[in-house]
């Protein structure tokens, strides 16, 4: 039997038992080296350490496996990305926080990082983040006088910063950049580009961040 997408997921990601989040983690894994949207379940049973009857038991519609490690996926880095920023009241900041977070689990977690470079662009629940996070923080500083941009620059602002972010994860990916500096570069760039001077930018994009929470979703069974 082959898991593929063909239909919607039933439900959601909470209340995931240990074996359903080892099935989605292993998923997530295989579907990151092998660049599809199905999985054999042999193949799947065997990289999660299940038996294919556990496998079964645990996935209440294995057909939309794919679509559920996505949003499982999109759920867990946008509450940890949430979870770190909450305290932050400076709009900068906590841009290039999610700017620097996120290439940052490339280099902590990298199956993560694979499967977000194969597929966010061509899965709008994985890059939803990239239009909404940034955008609201955009609007804020605007208002307030922080950023120098116009309102009908946000889209393109958001995903030029969206597109940086990538840019970089692959960056460290490839092996050609450190995760720090290459988050580091990118974060700079951005706030430059909405009106913070040199100094300032290069201030912000160096503080001290704490990695990225590991919730349970993803948790290692």
């Amino acid at each position: 039997m082959i898991f593929g997408t063909d239909d919607k997921v039933k439900n959601g990601k909470t209340g995931m038992n240990a074996a359903t989040q080892r099935i989605h983690h292993a998923a997530m894994r295989l579907f990151a080296e092998t660049g599809g949207s199905t999985l054999a379940v042999s193949d799947l049973a065997r990289e999660a350490g299940l038996s294919r009857g556990t496998i079964y038991n645990n996935l209440d519609d294995p057909n939309a496996l794919f679509q559920s490690v996505c949003e499982s996926v999109a759920t867990e880095f946008r509450e940890s990305i949430e979870a770190v920023t909450a305290h932050m009241a400076d709009p900068a900041e906590r841009i290039s926080a999610a700017i620097r977070l996120c290439v940052r689990r490339v280099h902590d977690d990298v199956p993560w990082g694979k499967f977000i470079a194969r597929y966010a662009m061509m899965e709008p629940v994985l890059g939803q983040f990239w239009a909404e996070m940034p955008a609201k923080e955009l609007r804020r500083g605007m208002v307030s006088g922080r950023f120098n941009i116009h309102r009908d620059q946000i889209a393109s602002i958001t995903a030029t910063a969206g597109g940086a972010t990538f840019g970089a994860m692959s960056l460290v990916l490839d092996g050609r950049r450190a995760w720090r500096q290459a988050g580091t570069d990118t974060a700079e760039i951005i706030l430059r580009g909405i009106g913070l001077d040199r100094a300032e930018a290069r201030e912000i994009a160096n503080k001290e961040l704490d990695p990225l929470p590991r919730l349970a979703v993803f948790d290692a069974a």
